[in-house]
């Protein structure tokens, strides 16, 4: 009777890859631009040209004050520039056979030159009676209604724009978290992304579908909080981001060059918490004699690992194994150490990772 052949089990070899070191830090959405609406001029306000809630375009009008009085301004500088410029041409030719004083003659030019500003400054108080969005964004409830006298002086508030995309988001990191970056970028033991994206998951856990920027990280440490903010800028079309929305982004730090990852199923953890993996190795003895009969019973060997971050369904392993490697994933309570295994190849470490990458 032959001897009974040995049990199968799923192997992956292990694999060294570079795997994104990302963290995940809550902020908040803030527009990219905010403008406020303000009277320049002093007046009725005659009506309101924008919907609340709407887009609005730099320069659109929004409000229409009473011109009435403004005409009236620039009607009477026209007449009086006329006047000024008569009496300047007046004079011109009659200063040069000493008909007019030379002071007389300047002091017509001078009167000319200051009736001129004083009519430019009439047309832009009545220009300042269409009152326009000096940004394109969203603009928010109307602040005055038909019939209110806003004021220059006192810059009545009329209205809100905020440009809403792009759109920024602003969160904060520990300052210490900072520094031991800075360190594992320096040792080499991280590498620099090349450029470091963001990923943003909304307030009711779904994932927003576009990656934003960082744009900068602050020069200062908040003395109170001891955090450094950092400001990433974000697509947002279809203005699903809101301003003072809150969120949690996942920032890329860095790049470890060199990683194994190994799936949790494969990890055996004892009761004291030390942490090993059963790997499949060429029986060398029956190898020498029958290479393909040694293919089919491999060794079981217990090799005691040394763990790092969870990464989705993996363990970064951060000592025991090496690339080459033949773990053993399915099967394990069939593999004790020192039985003979068939081992089924299913790929590297590398193919079987589903790795979003871990905070450091």
């Amino acid at each position: 009777m032959g001897a009974q052949p040995s049990p199968q089990v799923n192997v992956i070899t292990v694999q060294t890859q570079p795997l994104p070191m990302t963290t995940q830090l809550p902020g908040r959405v803030d527009s990219e631009r905010i403008a406020n609406v303000n009277a320049r001029v002093d007046g009725v306000v005659l009506q309101r040209e924008f919907e609340q809630g709407a887009d609005v375009t730099n320069g659109q009008v929004l409000y229409q004050i009473d011109p009435a009085p403004y005409q009236a301004q620039v009607d009477s500088a026209k007449a009086s520039l006329v006047q000024a410029q008569a009496l300047m041409d007046r004079y011109k030719p009659l200063v040069g056979i000493n008909a007019v004083s030379r002071q007389n003659y300047d002091n017509a030019v001078s009167a000319a030159a200051q009736a001129k500003a004083a009519q430019q400054i009439a047309a832009i108080n009545l220009g300042y009676c269409s009152v326009t969005a000096p940004i394109s964004g969203r603009i928010g409830p109307a602040l005055v209604t038909e019939g209110t006298l806003v004021s220059q002086a006192a810059a009545t508030s009329m209205a809100v724009i905020q440009q809403m995309d792009p759109i920024y988001f602003d969160f904060t990191e520990a300052s210490v978290d900072v520094l031991k970056l800075r360190e594992q970028l320096q040792s080499g033991q991280l590498q620099s992304p090349t450029e470091p994206k963001v990923t943003l998951q909304l307030p009711d856990g779904t994932m927003y579908p576009q990656a934003g920027k960082l744009l900068f990280q602050d020069i200062s440490v908040n003395p109170s909080s001891g955090m450094v903010t950092l400001r990433a800028e974000f697509p947002n079309p279809d203005n699903v981001l809101l301003p003072g929305m809150f969120a949690v982004a996942t920032l890329e730090q860095g790049v470890a060059p060199k990683t194994i990852l190994v799936p949790q199923r494969a990890v055996v953890i004892d009761p004291t918490g030390a942490a090993s993996v059963m790997l499949a190795t060429v029986n060398a003895a029956m190898a020498a004699t029958n290479a393909e009969e040694a293919a089919h019973n491999e060794l079981v060997v217990m090799q005691p690992i040394k763990l790092g971050a969870a990464v989705g369904t993996n363990w970064v392993i951060e000592s025991g194994l090496k690339d080459g490697d033949r773990v053993i994933v399915d099967g394990l309570q069939k593999a004790m150490p020192g039985f003979t295994v068939n081992p089924v190849d299913i790929g590297t470490t590398n193919e079987n990772s589903n790795a979003p990458a871990p905070g450091h």
